[in-house]
């Protein structure tokens, strides 16, 4: 425990967490809407090099100045790169910070023949440390065992799709997407046993997170006023993005906060 309170709790310290500088706009507007423009600026692009185009495949976020959390299941063996300060796919429009990437550690419990196994979680250390700006800065890690409670207002954010089978977003999106409690969420008539504890559900009406939003945040704010990132999007329905009853899967955070910390510590 004193490892993990010394590397998270150093980075919150040094640079502060949760807390933008352009706050978001609280939507309850059914699907997802346009952010407020950096009003998430931990949220980040994760792309990968194709044809000598760099081009999204998930989201992530930035929790060190070098260090981004994201899902297991958005790597592979193609080379990546993050884009920091990002808005509006289509546009550059300055703010934007790019960082190679120099490590990826996937956890090692993650198998990619089994999505619902769990341990969908990986760490992309950045080759240059991010500039922490009014753009570009970290969201919080929540501490290890740290449960949200059913129905709290939690944002999913990302460029996914608008709907199932439809256009990855141009700009950044946001969804109010309620927590679903595990005794809930693991129902016969909801996930059932898909879901595990290590997973955090949210959402199960017509709102959800879709393809490309992958690896992106969970992003509920505490009692201290800071956002933390809760969860990390893993999985969706095979019947479609919006399906009542199979709400958005998240790798919990807060079940991994000591792998977190470790692996940014000896890395």
């Amino acid at each position: 425990m004193m490892k993990l309170g010394l590397v998270l709790l150093l980075a919150a310290t040094a640079y502060g967490c949760g807390v933008p500088t352009y706050k978001p706009n609280p939507s309850r507007v059914v699907n997802g809407v346009d952010a407020r423009p950096y009003s998430w600026p931990w949220q980040i692009s994760l792309q990968y090099l194709s044809s000598g185009t760099y081009r999204h495949t998930c989201g992530g976020t930035l929790i060190a100045p070098n260090w981004v959390l994201t899902a297991g299941h958005c790597i592979s063996s193609r080379k990546y790169r993050v884009v920091l300060g990002e808005y509006d796919l289509t546009r550059e429009e300055n703010n934007e910070q790019i960082r190679e990437v120099s490590k990826i550690l996937v956890h090692p419990g993650w198998n990619d023949n089994c999505v619902a196994c769990g341990d969908d979680v990986a760490l992309v250390k950045l080759a240059s440390s991010a500039f922490i700006n009014d753009k570009v800065q970290l969201a919080c890690v929540p501490p290890a065992g740290d449960l949200v409670a059913h129905n709290e207002p939690c944002y999913i954010t990302g460029w996914g799709r608008l709907y199932t089978g439809g256009p990855i977003a141009s700009k950044l999106q946001q969804a109010l997407l309620p927590v679903v409690d595990h005794p809930v969420c693991s129902r016969s008539d909801w996930w059932g046993s898909s879901v595990k504890p290590s997973m955090v559900c949210a959402g199960g009406d017509i709102r959800s997170g879709c393809n490309g939003d992958s690896g992106g945040p969970l992003n509920c704010q505490g009692r201290d006023g800071r956002w933390y990132v809760q969860g990390v999007t893993s999985f969706v329905s095979s019947r479609g993005c919006n399906t009542i009853q199979k709400p958005t899967v998240f790798t919990r955070t807060s079940s991994f906060s000591q792998w977190i910390s470790d692996t940014m510590l000896y890395n």
